[in-house]
């Protein structure tokens, strides 16, 4: 809806203008006592705090989504269907994962992702490469609880992923629109 031009304030200056226009969120904007003062943020990490028990149960599922997608995919073959649901589960847990305090996790899962994104046929990737990948994710997953666990699993994140991109510039070197994107950064949360 245009403003009428009674609405609009203009300053003049000798070397400029400066025109205001009404600000129509005035109107649902909701003034608050200044002793009633509400963080959302704070809301929002109390929220997260209060749910922070389950998350390694829903990290659990999320595993065992991945580990049945890939048992599917390896019975059925890596048909469309099959290799799209390898990767929804492979992409959430990579989403999931740093909320739920599991970055290793992540990139693990984001390393699973590009393979299974890049690889020129996913049926000729090797076994071990997809299974370490999934293996990775668990171990993770289920041994995250001491510190020096974390560590192995940062290393063994970074490992698959050197892995993983290394025979994904191998598959695509003929295939330059792959190649600049193996070669991208990685784009998951680390620890």
């Amino acid at each position: 809806m245009p403003n009428s031009k009674s609405d609009i304030d203009v300053q003049k200056f000798a070397d400029h203008h400066v025109i205001t226009q009404p600000n129509p969120l005035r109107k649902v904007l909701r003034r608050m006592a200044d002793d009633d003062i509400d963080d959302p943020v704070a809301r929002a990490e109390k929220a997260l705090a209060d749910m922070s028990g389950e998350f390694k149960q829903w990290m659990d599922i999320e595993v065992g989504r991945l580990a049945a997608a890939h048992a599917a995919a390896v019975k059925a073959g890596f048909t469309k269907p099959a290799r799209d649901e390898l990767f929804r589960a492979a992409h959430d847990i990579k989403g999931d994962s740093a909320t739920f305090g599991f970055p290793s996790a992540g990139a693990v899962a984001e390393s699973l992702c590009r393979i299974i994104e890049h690889a020129p046929d996913l049926a000729r990737v090797p076994t071990d490469l997809i299974v370490h990948h999934i293996n990775a994710i668990q171990a993770i997953v289920h041994q995250h609880t001491k510190l020096d666990t974390i560590s192995m699993s940062n290393e063994l994140s970074r490992r698959l992923r050197g892995v993983a991109d290394e025979y994904l510039a191998h598959v695509n070197r003929d295939r330059p629109e792959h190649l600049e994107a193996v070669m991208a950064p990685s784009i998951a949360p680390a620890d």
